[in-house]
């Protein structure tokens, strides 16, 4: 089974971080992704730009409205994604408990991806 273990970190946060800080755990995060694609788990993984590039896409009215910046009313923002294979829950909570940027004051949500339907 697929899960998406979804990277929310606040963006201030992260800003106002010493740089050899930020430095370190992006290090700390190339050999987690090094250590996911041996052991397999590993199918996907990127980083996202700061939420002030986002651009929210709704309908209204059956028309298409386009607003800059995202609307979520917390702290944290998502940052980044790895998609990873598990045999289960319990291994998917494991892999995301080795998240570098929990140790920093991020979470992440995992979520199980639902398969394709058979069209």
């Amino acid at each position: 089974m697929q899960y998406m273990l979804m990277c929310c970190f606040d963006e201030e946060a992260w800003a106002q971080m010493p740089e050899t800080r930020r430095v370190a755990i992006m290090h700390e995060t190339a050999e987690f992704i090094r250590g996911i694609v041996r052991s397999g788990h590993y199918r996907a993984s990127a980083r996202l730009q700061p939420t002030a590039t986002t651009t929210t896409v709704r309908e209204r009215n059956g028309k298409l409205v386009t607003t800059d910046g995202p609307f979520a009313e917390t702290r944290e923002q998502l940052g980044g994604y790895y998609l990873v294979e598990c045999s289960d829950l319990d291994e998917a909570l494991s892999i995301a408990g080795r998240v570098p940027s929990l140790r920093a004051g991020g979470a992440i949500e995992v979520r199980p991806v639902l398969p394709p339907p058979p069209w």
